[in-house]
């Protein structure tokens, strides 16, 4: 891939020769991001986990202290009174069969998909199409649910879904570079914890290879595992 003027600059400016903390990484990435969209600020972990395995795939669900700074769209499928329910709570899509003809069409226009568990039948008849899109509902991530109303005021609060790939890293957004160093920070530890709560008991060795925070269009910048929850910063 060709990387632009402006890239090979910052790059240019990092510090190779060590490993920075969180807080060094996300006071670097603020300062130095140069397009002119709010950018997201993404994170990646590489885990020591066998993805191929049921027992060592590592997923689940936060909501960060301060959000991801992006509003999701949100599809419901629900029948009857959780209907009205999920349109009450700002759903942008509500409905069953027909939902399921758009997203066979082609139509993928939401980022959150939650589900009742009656609805299940329906969802699973475009399972190959929402799966890959890790927007399949599960109720591992609280997806499958009839508490509609709690589970999209968590989505638009910032809740975080999360699952390791098939090379057992996990990607994930922890808010936008136009945040407070502060408030990614603290997205980042509380990210980190959640990730460490949800170590497989089958998963042996070192558990955090490493970690990466980017801008959308910055560079990687691999942080030091040793400090992977750097909690310490955000005290």
């Amino acid at each position: 891939m060709r990387r632009g003027k402006k890239y090979k600059e910052k790059i240019d400016s990092l510090d190779k020769t060590r490993l920075l903390s969180p807080k060094e990484a996300i006071e670097w990435i603020t300062a130095n991001h140069y397009v002119k969209f709010k950018e997201a600020v993404d994170i990646s972990i590489n885990l020591g986990v066998d993805p191929r395995k049921a027992d060592q795939i590592v997923r689940g669900a936060l909501v960060l202290p301060h959000g991801t700074g992006k509003t999701p769209k949100i599809l419901v499928f629900a029948q009857g009174e959780k209907v009205k329910e999920a349109q009450e709570a700002g759903a942008d899509y509500v409905g069953g069969e027909d939902l399921v003809e758009k997203i066979s069409g082609g139509w993928l226009d939401f980022e959150v998909c939650i589900a009742t568990p009656d609805m299940m039948k329906n969802v699973g008849k475009v399972a190959k199409i929402l799966g890959p899109r890790k927007l399949m509902p599960n109720p591992k991530s609280g997806t499958v649910t009839f508490e509609i109303k709690k589970t999209i005021d968590e989505a638009k609060a910032g809740r975080l879904e999360y699952r390791t790939d098939k090379n057992g890293v996990i990607h994930a957004t922890i808010g936008r570079v136009t945040f407070d160093v502060k408030q990614l920070v603290e997205n980042y530890a509380s990210f980190l914890n959640a990730i460490n709560k949800a170590r497989p008991s089958s998963a042996k060795g070192r558990y955090i290879n490493s970690i990466y925070l980017s801008s959308t269009m910055g560079p990687g910048i691999k942080i030091d595992p040793l400090v992977e929850a750097s909690m310490e910063e955000v005290a």
